[in-house]
């Protein structure tokens, strides 16, 4: 079994509890107009690994993360290539290693429970408050995530919710009202964690030839996105 790989992060600090080697799965269905990843979109991306690869790459590591981090495992969306992570994810554990699956939720919810049977905690990407947004700016579905969130619950996988601020587009008082009241009303809910907006994409956007629908929009600064969270 291989799976596709889109990029390794030997060290992530922002990605999970501790420090982190952060896996970017090839491959998401959605298409979110603030996405920061562009280049994982394409399922037939990146480069093959098999678990094992991978597994030898995180031990050599482990002296850094230890026991306080682990492995996160992001995309794109892992959960699109759900077997070779729950065969990923099955070494890690056997070997000790805190596990995070960062995540939107969309993809098949059997292939997911799979997943979720080795997975420690999950990093669940919160895009809108209503069904209307997230089909509008991402092609996805509140309800699949909502699905996901259940079953996780199910598992008794803890949940870090994760929320992009965008500035004009999710940023009023009642988005994030919103979008907090939701977060903790799934089950398993730990956290809340927001993100701001940033362009720093721009480039990948380009490179790879594809308009960037945000373009304009001007990056989220943080004392401005505390400024927000001040007001909830």
């Amino acid at each position: 079994m291989k799976g596709r790989v889109s990029s390794l992060q030997s060290l992530g600090t922002v990605d999970g509890p501790g420090l982190r080697y952060v896996i970017f799965l090839q491959g998401c269905p959605l298409r979110c107009v603030y996405c920061h990843n562009p280049e994982t979109w394409d399922p037939a991306g990146g480069t093959e690994y098999a678990p094992e690869e991978l597994v030898e790459k995180v031990l050599r590591c482990r002296a850094y993360f230890g026991e306080q981090g682990g492995v996160t495992v992001s995309g794109g969306e892992p959960l699109l290539q759900a077997p070779f992570v729950a065969e990923l994810f099955r070494q890690l554990k056997e070997a000790g290693i805190h596990t995070a699956l960062d995540t939107s939720g969309a993809g098949d919810l059997k292939q997911a429970a799979q997943v979720l049977d080795w997975t420690d905690l999950v990093l669940l990407d919160l895009k809108f408050p209503d069904e209307a947004g997230y089909r509008q700016y991402c092609r996805g579905s509140w309800a699949q995530t909502q699905a996901f969130a259940a079953l996780a619950g199910e598992k008794r996988v803890p949940l870090w919710v994760r929320h992009v601020v965008v500035p004009g587009l999710n940023d009023s008082l009642e988005d994030l009202r919103a979008i907090k009241a939701q977060a903790e009303s799934l089950p398993g809910f730990q956290k809340l964690e927001w993100l701001p907006f940033h362009n720093m994409c721009l480039e990948k956007y380009q490179q790879l030839g594809l308009p960037f629908p945000l373009a304009g929009t001007p990056a989220l600064e943080d004392q401005d996105l505390a400024r927000l969270l001040a007001a909830l």
